[in-house]
């Protein structure tokens, strides 16, 4: 048994510090608990499964946001992926975030890497049940001065206004996720530059705990919140006409809506979405969500698609099957035991403004109607064996890019 030693007073004050800072988290996990466990909808059992998983990949990134957390030597996080998700996060895109302060000057720089969309975002604050915050700068790499070797560089400070609290947000997000390669990004702050990191004191790493703890409490209320400003204010089954997305960016319009496939009497219940292929963005997306208002699961199930993994009929459009079952086309999106939930469509790196025209339609139908309802089901199916294969591409997909 190892021998107990005797700390010095300072020390004893600082493990005070330091467990009151940890305890504070702890009551943020119990409150985060409670949250999960009592809604504001109805769950299933599985449904609350997948609400603790949600929950355990928040605690991950509040801690990971609050202790990578440094205005002085910024990092570019990775908090939002398949282990960690959140507000509606996209399944083809790599989130890194940024903290920022008034007064300090920085350099984002890399090299572009072949994907379908690389955007910027700064924001003067985060998300919270109260609102959305405003953005002060959206840009794409359309924006920047990328040269023949796909390397860039950004300036920018206190041009922008920017105070405690901003955000910066890069979007890096794939259409074929077999064939293009992520970039290098990185950002320094120049002011700080050469100046080494402060050594290790209680007081920060109890205030980091506490960071922690207010993030995690405001992440759940927050995207408790969010849907019933604009998704749920729609009516069920169906999709509103492309718009620039609700606090995203210049670059970005989504259509957005949720649906209810119980079944009718009985009968199991489809919804058709037909959308055309729109040349005007080089990224064109549909994903499925759950009522904790994050993806499901994309990698062991489709359960989104870009425009370069579906399949586009003769006449120019792309039909999804939204369904429980797999009614044998390629185009099937899983509803992955989600009878209700949230559908989103994204366009981004747009070239115009779009219209009602590159919008979505929608019907919902019986199941066993909707070959009735394809007028290219006969191209439409896949065999078994090539929907395994689709499936595998998704699990190598998601392997490729994962820096979780």
């Amino acid at each position: 048994m190892a021998e107990q030693v005797q700390q010095s007073p300072e020390t004893l004050a600082a493990a005070s510090l330091l467990s009151s800072g940890a305890q504070a988290f702890a009551d943020a996990v119990r409150e985060a608990d409670r949250l999960i466990n009592n809604p504001p909808f109805e769950v299933t059992p599985a449904e609350l499964a997948e609400g603790h998983e949600y929950l355990a990949g928040s605690i991950r990134s509040a801690i990971q946001m609050a202790f990578d957390y440094d205005l002085e030597h910024p990092v570019l996080i990775n908090p939002t992926h398949q282990y960690s998700r959140q507000g509606l996060d996209n399944p083809d895109a790599i989130y890194f975030n940024a903290y920022l302060t008034e007064g300090a000057s920085y350099e984002v720089s890399g090299v572009r890497g072949t994907t379908a969309d690389l955007s910027f975002q700064i924001m003067d604050g985060g998300y919270t049940a109260e609102g959305a915050p405003t953005s002060v700068a959206a840009f794409d790499d359309r924006s920047l001065d990328v040269a023949e070797d796909g390397s860039f560089s950004w300036t920018f400070g206190p041009e922008l206004g920017l105070k405690k609290g901003a955000t910066l947000i890069i979007r890096e997000v794939y259409s074929d996720w077999m064939s293009e390669e992520r970039g290098t990004i990185r950002i320094q702050r120049l002011d700080t530059a050469g100046v080494p990191r402060a050594p290790f004191a209680p007081e920060p790493i109890a205030k980091r705990y506490g960071v922690a703890a207010k993030l995690l409490t405001g992440r759940i209320p927050t995207w408790y919140a969010f849907p019933q400003w604009f998704t749920y204010k729609e009516p069920v089954n169906t999709l509103t006409v492309p718009a620039s997305t609700p606090g995203g960016l210049a670059s970005q319009f989504s259509s957005i809506g949720h649906y209810d496939l119980r079944p009718v009497d009985g009968v199991e219940q489809a919804m058709i979405v037909t959308v055309p292929a729109c040349d005007a963005a080089p990224y064109q997306a549909i994903q499925i969500g759950s009522r904790w208002y994050v993806s499901t699961d994309y990698e062991h199930r489709q359960s989104s698609l870009t425009r370069a993994q579906s399949q586009i009929d003769p006449d120019g459009m792309i039909r999804y099957v939204i369904a429980a079952q797999n009614p044998g086309i390629a185009n099937w999106l899983d509803t992955t035991e989600h009878p209700l939930g949230v559908t989103m469509l994204r366009w981004q790196r747009v070239a115009r403004d779009l219209t009602a025209d590159d919008g979505p339609r929608v019907q919902v139908v019986p199941f066993d109607k909707v070959a009735d309802h394809l007028p290219h089901f006969a191209q439409n199916q896949i065999t078994d064996e090539a929907w395994a294969a689709r499936i595998e591409a998704r699990q190598v997909g998601v392997a490729r890019r994962m820096i979780s």
